[in-house]
């Protein structure tokens, strides 16, 4: 009876002691490592050069400020700086003219290179909040791109066919639907393509709306005699609300800029079902320590709201310092367990002589992203005024019963009223 051949172990299984650390930690999180052992083949080869990986991410500004939700791909790269690898930063300076198709159901409006180059500058002051600046280099594309000359171009389209890019799923869906696809957006996939050839890229960081283009860097690195890069995507973040993704537009962000004690009182009211993912993805977590809290919040009850608060500190010392987190917590504290609900609120002047359109007021004062948004607020029961909850479709009340009190949206955001009518 012949005995059954001992199955090969994967490179991953073979990796030494002193790269499983580094592996697990990069590892965690990833919505795909493509190939399965790319990332592990990757850091071999850079451990047997005796040189640190050179991992690429392309970032086309548009000038908004990041949420926790944008952070998630600069976190992951952050790690890797942890690590002793250098971060690649592309920005487009020629591909931001041409603008990301990627999930887009039209087609984008171009940016000019003057403007490009203006949200970038805001956009890396941002970036840096979050990387280690001594070990990364910021590239601008158009250094290549812009001059490369129609020939250059030519010979790199011969490697891509139109059915491979009608392969992805906006192109796919936009063609089917016989809407308008430009031949600049058929480039762009090329073009960040070109991109990682130029700059010589180990590792590709994206959302997951990026594989397709990064996977094509490894064919046309291939097709220069480069190793081909390894691409590592992550997965987007669940907004506060635990249901959607996390947008500006539905309100249910946590901004890198907004004060400490905003981040934590948004970072408490999340469910408890999405804390894990944010410890995973937008905490500076070992991934056992994301383990032990996920298995604190399962526990339940006050076990439940002391890993909560937990991931809140970590979140928040990120962005504003071990400090700032403990006085974000024990302003938190005064609101939410003694009651002191007006040590957070700054007057807010309306005329509040008649009729006052209450979303109206909302939105101008902050408390809402917008009058549409504030009526949903309303409809959902969480403005109060002095602590009383506004019945469903009460847009509009009486403005001089309104002055001197106090009213809040959800557990955080809150304004004393007064007059400022003339």
């Amino acid at each position: 009876m012949s005995e059954t051949p001992a199955q090969p172990r994967s490179l991953i299984e073979s990796l030494p002691a002193s790269l499983r650390d580094a592996y697990e930690v990069l590892a965690a999180g990833a919505a795909d490592i493509l190939p399965r052992d790319g990332l592990a083949e990757r850091l071999l080869a850079a451990h047997r050069e005796d040189r640190p990986l050179r991992v690429k991410l392309g970032i086309d500004p548009s000038g908004t400020d990041l949420t926790l939700g944008h952070a998630v791909v600069l976190r992951k790269l952050r790690q890797f700086q942890d690590f002793g690898h250098l971060a690649i930063l592309v920005v487009g300076g020629f591909t931001g003219q041409v603008g990301d198709p990627s999930g887009k159901t039209a087609t984008r409006s171009a940016q000019s290179a003057e403007q490009v180059a203006a949200n970038a500058q805001g956009y890396l002051d941002q970036v840096m909040q979050i990387l280690d600046p001594d070990s990364a280099e910021v590239l601008n594309n158009a250094d290549w791109l812009g001059s490369m000359s129609l020939a250059e171009m030519l010979d790199y389209t011969r490697l891509v066919t139109v059915a491979q890019l009608l392969e992805r799923d906006d192109f796919s869906r936009r063609f089917v639907s016989k809407s308008p696809i430009s031949l600049s957006e058929f480039f762009y996939p090329l073009l960040q393509a070109i991109d990682s050839v130029e700059v010589r890229a180990d590792i590709e960081l994206g959302g997951t709306d990026q594989t397709f283009n990064n996977l094509l860097g490894r064919e046309l690195q291939r097709s220069r005699g480069q190793a081909p890069q390894a691409v590592l995507t992550v997965p987007l973040l669940v907004g506060t609300d635990g249901v959607e993704k996390m947008g500006k537009s539905l309100g249910n962000y946590v901004a890198i800029s907004e004060p400490a004690a905003e981040q934590f009182g948004k970072l408490m009211s999340i469910p408890d079902t999405v804390v894990e993912q944010y410890a995973l993805l937008a905490a500076a977590l070992h991934p056992q320590q994301v383990k032990e809290l996920a298995a604190e919040v399962a526990a339940g009850g006050p076990t439940a709201n002391r890993a909560k608060r937990r991931l809140a500190r970590e979140i928040v010392s990120l962005y504003h310092g071990a400090k700032a987190a403990a006085e974000a917590e024990e302003q938190f504290n005064a609101v939410f367990q003694r009651g002191e609900l007006d040590v957070q609120a700054a007057e807010f002047a309306w005329d509040l002589s008649g009729s006052v359109h209450l979303p109206a007021l909302l939105a101008a004062a902050g408390l809402a992203e917008s009058s549409s948004a504030a009526r949903r607020f309303i409809d959902a029961g969480a403005v109060r005024i002095d602590g009383v909850a506004q019945p469903a479709k009460s847009y509009d009340l009486d403005g001089a019963a309104l002055e001197g009190r106090l009213v809040s949206v959800g557990k955080r955001k809150v304004a004393r009223l007064t007059n400022g009518g003339s």
